[in-house]
């Protein structure tokens, strides 16, 4: 019986194949990817996938025609924003997340909107019973018999079902419990999550049907299994935020048919997701009044405005080695902009520790924040607040210069939409916002100019 099974290694990373256990991945130079599995070397005569015998030919590129309905929308308008402005027929998208986010909710939901637009959706499930989809659909409201349900995880039996219902869209929930008979390894495994997904592509690809694939996620947020899985899936959307909150931040990471910049914000009710139209008024609430270390700042997702708050506290350190600490924003982004205090205006930050956070639980990594970050920091050392009415943004360069930033009048827009009065913005961009009134629009070249407004 062992004489028909061998053991290979494959990289996490990209799936390559080798015979034994390396260091570095010669394909994609990653260090300690090397997982063993047991695979069996006998194949079927037809390989492991079913092949069509039909003949192909190539098409010229002007004989194709696209309709005007070729997006399907999923009746959420944040998650048809992030995937680019509907479901694109024959598309595979991933949804990943951590447990309890909110991926089947959300997903169920959609089920939902489409089957409710005459659209055929087949739900299948390898984790959870029909009753138990059953408990939560009844939370979510009413569904029509546009929606099937299906408990399998043998994807021979999936796609011998897909191919007979011909479904327009089909959700796998998840695809580490997909397994194909060929591939001798457990469900979750390197090669058969790698095998599910190329089963599923051939099938969206050969018969236009859109697929979901829900993947579960590592402590260090990666989709569990091979890192290809992400390659070969059209389009991939994480759920940021924590579990325990009430808020949920949908973002593409990759996506074939649209903007990977847009961002979709979903609040968790006892109904569901709901949607926030609003995410600047929903981040913003409860700012505290006339605290030192509060700063608004704008950063662009996509072609959205995003007003959030920045937060920080500067205190004197207890030891040695001073403590710093981001939360929403990169660390090392933090470090830098507080060298540049130090240096270029001589702020002794050095023996003291700081503390940066955005309000929300939102991840804001935008250069434009910078200039919001850095009155954060200067407004908490010296104890003096910033009035709650202004809004900051702009880029800080290692000479403390302000540099402009993409998109200045969207970002006054919103500011001013919101009850804001006082904008301080990079002088180069200030020609550019003359158009908006009823906003005070201040513009600063250095650092410096913009501390002396506290």
């Amino acid at each position: 019986m062992l004489k028909n099974k061998k053991t290979v290694y494959f990289c996490q990373e990209c799936g390559y194949e080798s015979v034994k256990w390396m260091g570095q991945c010669p394909a994609c130079k990653a260090w300690n990817t090397f997982v063993e599995e047991t695979v069996s070397s006998q194949k079927s005569s037809s390989g492991s996938i079913k092949t069509t015998q039909k003949k192909t030919e190539p098409v010229v590129l002007k004989d194709i025609s696209l309709s005007s309905d070729e997006r399907q929308s999923c009746g959420i308008s944040e998650l048809d924003r992030v995937l680019g402005g509907g479901i694109v027929p024959g598309s595979l998208v991933l949804v990943g997340g951590d447990p309890g986010i909110g991926k089947s909710t959300l997903l169920l939901q959609v089920c939902r909107n489409l089957s409710s637009q005459g659209v055929s959706v087949l739900y299948i499930s390898g984790e959870e019973s029909l009753r138990q989809i059953k408990l939560r659909a009844d939370r979510l409201g009413t569904f029509n018999d546009k929606l099937k349900l299906l408990c399998e995880t043998n994807l021979e039996n999936i796609r011998e079902i897909i191919e007979r219902t011909k479904p327009d869209v089909a959700v796998v929930d998840s695809i580490q419990t997909m397994f194909h008979e060929d591939i001798s390894s457990a469900p979750g495994s390197v090669s058969q999550v790698r095998e599910s997904t190329n089963v599923l592509m051939q099938i969206a690809k050969g018969m236009g049907v859109s697929i979901f694939i829900v993947g579960h996620v590592t402590k260090e947020g990666n989709v569990a299994g091979p890192r290809v899985l992400e390659h070969m899936v059209d389009t991939v959307l994480y759920f940021e935020g924590d579990r325990h909150a009430s808020y949920r931040i949908l973002r593409a990471v990759k996506n074939r048919f649209g903007s990977t910049n847009e961002i979709g914000v979903f609040e968790m009710q006892n109904s569901g997701l709901e949607e926030v139209k609003n995410p600047s008024e929903f981040l913003l609430n409860g700012r505290p009044e006339n605290a030192s270390g509060s700063v608004v700042a704008c950063s662009m997702e996509g072609t959205r405005p995003i007003l959030i708050e920045i937060q920080a506290l500067v205190c004197p350190t207890n030891f040695g080695m001073p403590r710093r600490t981001a939360a929403g924003t990169d660390y090392n982004r933090v470090n830098l902009l507080m060298a540049v205090l130090e240096k270029r205006i001589g702020f002794p930050l050095s023996n003291h520790d700081a503390y940066v956070n955005i309000a929300g639980g939102i991840k804001m990594n935008e250069p434009a924040v910078d200039l919001g970050i850095v009155l954060a920091i200067v407004s908490s050392y010296k104890n003096r607040p910033l009035d709650e009415k202004t809004i900051v943004f702009g880029e800080v360069g290692l000479s403390g210069e302000v540099r402009a930033v993409n998109m200045p009048e969207q970002r006054v827009a919103e500011a001013k939409k919101l009850g804001f009065t006082t904008c301080i913005l990079p002088e180069a961009s200030v020609k550019m916002v003359k158009s908006i009134k009823g906003i005070r629009v201040i513009g600063v070249k250095s650092v410096n100019e913009a501390i002396q407004l506290l």
